[in-house]
């Protein structure tokens, strides 16, 4: 069965969107600063695409088709991230305005303090092991 033209429409839209839109749209070039800091740029990329044709009943078929497609994108920085001294960062442009922005931004923080809980932890039957041990 031949290719509907607007499958030629969709197709061709789609890969011009998606020559657009890559990895390092989203993820940018990082950049290192004199003194080692590493900031990578983050962004956010939406897109919307429509597409849409009709046929009419003619004598020839190849001459029946009307239609057309179209799409969009918008990039917009949200933050960096920023690699110091073994902890990574996000530095937001905006505040979050959404509970799960919130939460996003507090997984650092909340991966730090769980952390801390267990070096603690750690710590504390180590020395109660070593006390054991003193004690024999």
């Amino acid at each position: 069965m031949a290719e509907h033209p607007i499958e030629g429409l969709m197709n061709t839209a789609m890969q011009k969107l998606r020559e657009l839109v890559d990895v390092n749209t989203i993820i940018g070039d990082p950049i290192t600063t004199p003194d080692g800091i590493l900031i990578i740029p983050v962004s956010k990329v939406t897109f919307g695409f429509g597409s849409g044709g009709s046929d009419w009943p003619t004598q020839n078929p190849k001459e029946t088709f009307g239609g057309g497609s179209g799409g969009g994108v918008s990039i917009s920085p949200i933050g960096f991230l920023v690699v110091s001294g073994g902890e990574v960062r996000l530095l937001q442009l905006a505040a979050p305005n959404n509970t799960g922005d919130r939460l996003v931004n507090m997984v650092p923080d909340l991966v730090d303090k769980v952390s801390g809980l267990f070096s603690k932890d750690n710590k504390k039957k180590g020395e109660e092991t070593a006390d054991k041990q003193d004690e024999k």
